[in-house]
């Protein structure tokens, strides 16, 4: 029996701890390269889309419309969450993971194709919506599997914050390589990067799906996954027995959610808008501060995962929703100093507050649903949280700024959605520590 063909349950520990090794960093590679095609999208939106796409509108309308088609590729991913999430439960992580990294692959792709208005008129930006849609879709099925890859091969239950953690450090590593490759191709002379530059860092996507692929087919299907299928306990219809068992759970899971993902999008996508048109601050200004924040959550988001286990994971979303309610407002006061450094500064910080709650949310979120249930359960609940809080943030936002003429009113807006947070959190059950084989019953 080699290890590529092994049964979880009869790996020794040493081979345990290798396929651990290798599920954590197959998680973690692949949610990185998932995570940098939607990175990308949303970083060109504030600096390309208005410009190609609506070049006949208003600046600030401009703007709202390129948001817009951002938004909907968090309308779409609770969809695949629901689509991903039912073949999760059914077939395996492994199988799921690799369609997901597939589909958002092609459809990154494929925005390097898309003609501009000069070109096929309004056309262009329909294209631009179907392909956000579709990368909303894989997106969505992307974070429950790799989280479970991850979380069902840890060994002991007081590590389970720190493993669920590293598939959430693909978040930064794509953010990095996303606002990377974005200014490496800013360095184009001219007008270059307006016409054609932009479209280099979308193509490249199809060898990191690539790279993707080679190191996710190398990984055996999860402890966790293998014992339903031996013991025959796969559900039929995993996302209609999830929403019928765990409608509560679900909810909750979406708006604990509402204090990280609201802001962390108006900190890395609504900040080159209001960076480069009212503070004006250069592009590669902001881009190379967004990548320092990057870099930071690099140390960051495991930090915190692995605080959870110690503290509880409760304990530490909780203190991070609090600090990112009244970080909103001096984020903002720091911005409009017009200090360079302060502003680099404010954009540095500002994913700190977000990694305290990012670290542990993998943990919290997936703990909460039974094994048979748990790729859909947590999938769907931790999807949600993008058509409510991700998706129209940068929107509202841009909104928010452009009626009261003041970022005051959105550091308010990132404060109600801290309060939200503190609610939904309270309300949850901490399972650090607690078994949670294939069959517990959470409540």
């Amino acid at each position: 029996m080699t290890i590529s063909n092994a049964d979880p349950a009869a790996l020794t520990s040493s081979e345990h701890s290798l396929q651990l090794r290798r599920a954590v960093i197959a998680s973690t590679i692949g949610t990185a390269i998932e995570w940098y095609d939607f990175f990308l999208y949303s970083t060109v939106t504030g600096l390309v889309f208005a410009k190609l796409f609506f070049p006949h509108s208003d600046p600030w309308v401009g703007t709202l419309e390129a948001f817009a088609i951002y938004a909907v590729g968090f309308v779409a991913r609770p969809i695949g969450a629901a689509i991903f999430g039912h073949y999760g439960d059914r077939i395996g992580r492994k199988s799921t993971l690799i369609a997901t990294l597939l589909l958002m692959g092609i459809a990154t792709f494929a925005v390097a194709l898309v003609p501009t208005y000069e070109r096929i008129g309004v056309w262009g930006a329909v294209i631009l919506t179907v392909l956000r849609f579709i990368q909303g879709v894989g997106v969505g099925g992307e974070w429950g599997g790799s989280v479970l890859m991850s979380m069902e091969w840890a060994r002991t239950d007081r590590s389970r914050g720190l493993i669920a953690s590293w598939p959430q450090f693909g978040v930064p590593c794509g953010l990095f390589l996303a606002n990377l490759a974005v200014l490496s191709f800013s360095q184009m002379s001219g007008e270059q990067f307006l016409s054609w530059g932009w479209r280099i860092p979308f193509a490249l996507s199809l060898i990191l799906v690539g790279v993707g692929l080679y190191i996710r087919l190398g990984i055996l299907e999860t402890p966790v996954f293998s014992k339903l299928v031996a013991e025959r306990r796969i559900e039929r219809a995993p996302m209609l027995a999830v929403i019928q068992q765990y409608p509560k759970e679900i909810l909750l899971s979406a708006l604990a959610r509402m204090a990280e993902q609201a802001p962390f999008y108006i900190f890395t996508a609504f900040v080159f808008s209001y960076g480069t048109g009212t503070l004006h601050v250069s592009r590669d200004f902001l881009l190379t501060a967004v990548l320092a924040a990057s870099v930071l959550s690099f140390v960051s988001i495991p930090l915190f995962g692995h605080l959870s286990d110690r503290i509880g994971r409760k304990n530490m979303y909780m203190i991070g929703a609090a600090v990112t309610g009244v970080f909103g407002f001096i984020y903002f006061g720091m911005l409009d100093t017009g200090s360079m450094p302060i502003i680099f500064l404010a954009i540095i910080l500002s994913l700190i507050p977000h990694d305290m709650m990012y670290g542990p949310q993998a943990a919290l979120i997936a703990e909460s649903f039974t094994g048979r249930l748990r790729y859909s359960g947590s999938s769907l609940g931790y999807q949600l949280a993008s058509v409510i809080a991700g998706g129209p943030a940068p929107l509202i936002a841009a909104w928010l700024f452009g009626t009261y003429h003041s970022p005051v009113a959105i550091a308010i807006y990132i404060a109600v959605c801290a309060v939200i947070t503190l609610a939904a959190t309270a309300a949850m059950v901490d399972y650090t520590g607690k078994d949670i084989s294939a069959e517990y019953q959470p409540r």
